[in-house]
C-alpha cells in the first residue's frame, strides 16, 4: 500500500498533467483561458483576486524552499532550525491567511452573484473544492505542526522534504512518507489529486503568462469625437446645398 500511494499514485498524476496539458493545447486551444467573468461582477473580484494570487505566490515560494532545499544548505549559510522555523511559521501563516480570505471572497462572489454561478461549470467546482482543501490541510500542518507541536518531534524538512527530491529524481522511497503524520500525507495526495485535474481546468491559464505585453507597441486608443478640439468637424446635412 505504500507503495502505491507513494510512488504509483504520485507519477500517475505527474503523467497526467504533463499529457493532459499537451492535449489540452493540442486539441482545445480555444478553451485554454481563464473564463475571466469580470464583465459580470468587478467589485468583489478586484478585492478577492489580488488576494488570491499574490497569496499563492507565498505559498508556492515557501513550498519551493521547504521542499527543494536541503535542510544542509540552510544551515551551511549559517541559518539554523529556530530562525528557519520562525520565518516558515510566520511566512507560512501571512500567505496561507491571504490565500484564504481571497478564496472565500472569490468562491462567494461565483455563488452569490448570478451571471457568475450561471458560468460555473461542473470541473470549476470540482477544482475550487480541492484547491480549498489543499490550502486549509497546508494550513493546518503549518498551525498544528509548527505552534501546537501536535505532530510530536516531526521536522518534515527530514521526511517529506528528502520523499520529494526523491520523487523527482525518480528513486522515490515510499517508507519517508508513510512515516510522516497523516495531516502531511492528507495534505500530498490531495495536492496531487489537484495536479491531475489540472489540465482540465482553468488553471492551465498559470502557463499563459501574458510575457509579450512587455515588448509589444503601445496600443493607442482614440475616441470617436475630437474631445478638446475646437473646432468639431460638419455633419454633412449642416453643408450649404449648392457646395
Amino acid at each position: 500500500m505504500d507503495q502505491f500511494l507513494w510512488v504509483v499514485v504520485p507519477y500517475l498524476c505527474l503523467a497526467t498533467f504533463v499529457v493532459g496539458h499537451f492535449w489540452r493545447y493540442r486539441y482545445d486551444k480555444f478553451g485554454w483561458t481563464t473564463r475571466s467573468s469580470q464583465l459580470y461582477e468587478d467589485r468583489l473580484l478586484r478585492l478577492g483576486s489580488p488576494l488570491f494570487h499574490f497569496g499563492m505566490l507565498g505559498v508556492v515560494g515557501g513550498h519551493i524552499i521547504g521542499l527543494l532545499v536541503p535542510r544542509s544548505w540552510t544551515e551551511a549559510v549559517g541559518i539554523g532550525d529556530h530562525a528557519y522555523h520562525y520565518v516558515a511559521v510566520v511566512g507560512g501563516l501571512l500567505a496561507g491567511v491571504t490565500t484564504v480570505v481571497g478564496l472565500v471572497i472569490l468562491i462567494y462572489r461565483r455563488r452569490t452573484v448570478g451571471p457568475v454561478f450561471r458560468a460555473t461549470t461542473r470541473m470549476d467546482k470540482v477544482m475550487y473544492a480541492f484547491l480549498a482543501l489543499v490550502i486549509v490541510l497546508g494550513m493546518w500542518n503549518t498551525v498544528a505542526g509548527s505552534i501546537f507541536t501536535l505532530g510530536g518531534d516531526y521536522n518534515y524538512r527530514d521526511g517529506v522534504s528528502v520523499w520529494y527530491r526523491s520523487f523527482l529524481a525518480f528513486d522515490p522511497d515510499a517508507s519517508l512518507m508513510a512515516e510522516a503524520p497523516f495531516g502531511f500525507q492528507a495534505h500530498a495526495l490531495v495536492a496531487f489529486g489537484l495536479f491531475a485535474l489540472w489540465p482540465f481546468t482553468r488553471l492551465v491559464h498559470v502557463f499563459s503568462a501574458p510575457v509579450g505585453y512587455l515588448t509589444r507597441p503601445y496600443i493607442v486608443y482614440r475616441s470617436r469625437d475630437d474631445v478638446g478640439s475646437a473646432h468639431r468637424p460638419r455633419r454633412g446635412w449642416d453643408e450649404p446645398v449648392g457646395r
